[in-house]
């Protein structure tokens, strides 16, 4: 869940993410989908297309999935990449804390009814577009194995335009997440291939510009139940939120 500051947090979010995977599968082949409707369906020439598959192959999707996605959003087997929408909403969860979603639908009635209901559940609101909106701002984020030597890879990150990075501890692995321009994202992401570096992921990420600090459990237990039912619905790709949360909370919590 991004928008969470704790490392704690990045570990919860992993563990929901291989307890289901075959969410994960429908997520990202639509986003295959749409990458290659809006692009070339070539992913060599298209970037957000080739992240995409990348993504695909980090999960274990098959490749005649991968392969059978691309030739939807071409338009070589029917419509069904041309009645996705990207759609972008907005609302506030227990305490006004401020929540981003993007959504893939091919129905956006539904998609909101369910966006509703989930909100009103945890005594939350679906908003108006704008309404939060401009609490976050879209960053591009490239995920490495954390190296060695912190040093010279701080220089070629100054070399390749990056904003900041950030040691991030998990029990499988240390990853370092660098932050750059939207614009800068694939240059960032090729110039750290061809350093060696092992580049986990590319990708744009919603980030808060200001945060919420949570200390009541109940609203944290609220704020938590919230953001997985938004997760675990069909036509979400992605939930962000401004809050931030102890580690001492967080493990009452989990």
């Amino acid at each position: 869940m991004a928008g969470h500051s704790k490392w704690a947090n990045i570990k919860r979010q992993k563990a929901r993410v291989d307890a289901q995977k075959g969410k994960v599968f429908a997520r990202i082949s639509r986003a295959i989908i749409v990458a290659a409707r809006q692009g070339v369906p070539d992913p060599e020439a298209n970037f957000q297309l080739r992240t995409a598959i990348e993504k695909a192959r980090a999960v274990g999707i098959p490749n005649d999935n991968i392969e059978r996605a691309i030739a939807k959003g071409a338009g070589k087997l029917g419509t069904d990449g041309n009645e996705l929408a990207e759609i972008r909403y907005e609302g506030y969860g227990p305490g006004g804390v401020a929540v981003l979603i993007e959504a893939l639908t091919d129905n956006r009635n539904r998609t909101a009814a369910d966006l509703r209901a989930a909100f009103s559940k945890q005594e939350g609101n679906l908003g108006e577009t704008g309404c939060v909106g401009w609490m976050f701002k879209q960053t591009g984020i490239v995920t490495v194995i954390a190296p060695p030597d912190e040093e010279a890879f701080l220089e070629v990150l100054l070399e390749a335009g990056a904003d900041s990075y950030e040691i991030v501890e998990l029990e499988e692995a240390t990853l370092a997440e660098v932050t750059t321009g939207v614009s800068q994202l694939e240059a960032l992401s090729q110039v750290l291939k061809q350093q060696d570096y092992s580049v986990q992921e590319a990708e744009l990420r919603w980030v808060p510009t200001n945060s919420l600090e949570i200390t009541d459990p109940d609203q944290a237990r609220r704020i938590l139940k919230l953001m997985d039912a938004l997760e675990d619905l069909d036509d979400v790709q992605s939930v962000t939120a401004n809050f931030e949360m102890g580690d001492r909370l967080l493990a009452e919590m989990i």
